[in-house]
């Protein structure tokens, strides 16, 4: 690969995914288009990305999804979802007693195993939720790995990444040598094809928002530029989730971090000008489904 056909697949994947590569990762692009490259019966790169400037659409989507890192796991981190189960939904099942109704996104979902483990958590909660209308919209900028999420389908190695082996036996049925998800349980996502860097207010306003180890893959003004567009799309006491390596801190003023709660955030009062609730201080005790 020449330094002109990387500098360009640096500007490409910038613009089509908002992945901010560094000057020093051509080894990275080698090693995943590479094999890309070759099952598309091209020499090697820089025919990939000849074929790419002559207007190959579907390569070039191939090409943004070899480069997209898929890693995830069940319950990764596990920190959100114990605050999740103990904070956000305790305080939000008081704050929306009327309407009965929750709205989480799980952006950059990746493979299906993040929307899950949120679904499942609020599936433990049992009869503190009874009866209420639980929406879960999972989005990923690819259209393969959703594919993936739909089926709820998962090899031994997965299941065991994470996931609490009564889950396991209590949400998933074994089939050979891979494990499916409930329907009931997969029912409860929704899964929709989304780039982060094009609008998304059309997804509507939600009371929890997951966006974890994703955004450590952009520069600073994608990051403030996502922030400022997600907390117009987050209800007012509503909580944005970030991963354990990620912050908004010294990149936008529009969430605030919860005290004591790692990688917990809140719309900022004073930005937003809009009123707003704490998240509970404690936790709540609902009752665990049986």
């Amino acid at each position: 690969m020449t330094p002109a056909d990387y500098d360009y697949l640096r500007k490409f994947l910038k613009e089509r995914s908002g992945l901010d590569l560094s000057s020093d990762k051509q080894y990275l692009v080698e090693s995943r288009l590479l094999p890309l490259a070759r099952k598309a019966s091209l020499p090697g790169i820089p025919d990939l990305v000849l074929k790419i400037r002559n207007g190959d659409g579907r390569l070039a989507t191939d090409v943004v999804e070899a480069m997209t890192t898929n890693e995830t796991f069940f319950f990764r981190d596990k920190i959100p979802f114990d605050h999740l189960r103990d904070s956000i939904v305790p305080g939000l099942i008081q704050a929306r007693a009327a309407r009965r109704s929750l709205r989480i996104w799980s952006a950059a979902s990746s493979t299906g195993q993040e929307p899950y483990s949120i679904a499942m958590c609020l599936k433990e909660m049992g009869a503190a939720l009874a009866g209420w209308r639980v929406e879960i919209v999972a989005t990923d900028l690819s259209q393969e790995v959703l594919e993936k999420c739909k089926a709820g389908v998962y090899s031994q190695f997965e299941v065991q990444r994470g996931l609490p082996i009564q889950l396991l036996m209590k949400y998933f049925t074994q089939a050979s040598d891979v494990w499916q998800l409930n329907a009931d349980v997969r029912a409860m996502v929704q899964f929709r094809q989304l780039n982060l860097l094009q609008d998304f207010s059309h997804l509507g306003t939600f009371d929890v928002i997951f966006c974890r180890n994703v955004l450590i893959y952009f520069d600073q003004d994608t990051k403030a530029m996502i922030f400022e567009r997600m907390a117009k799309g987050l209800e007012s006491d509503g909580a944005l989730l970030l991963g354990a390596a990620e912050s908004v801190v010294g990149i936008t003023d529009a969430f605030r971090p919860v005290s004591d709660r790692r990688g917990l955030y809140q719309l900022n009062p004073a930005r937003s000008g809009r009123a707003m609730g704490g998240l509970m201080p404690q936790p709540l005790k609902v009752a665990a489904a049986r």
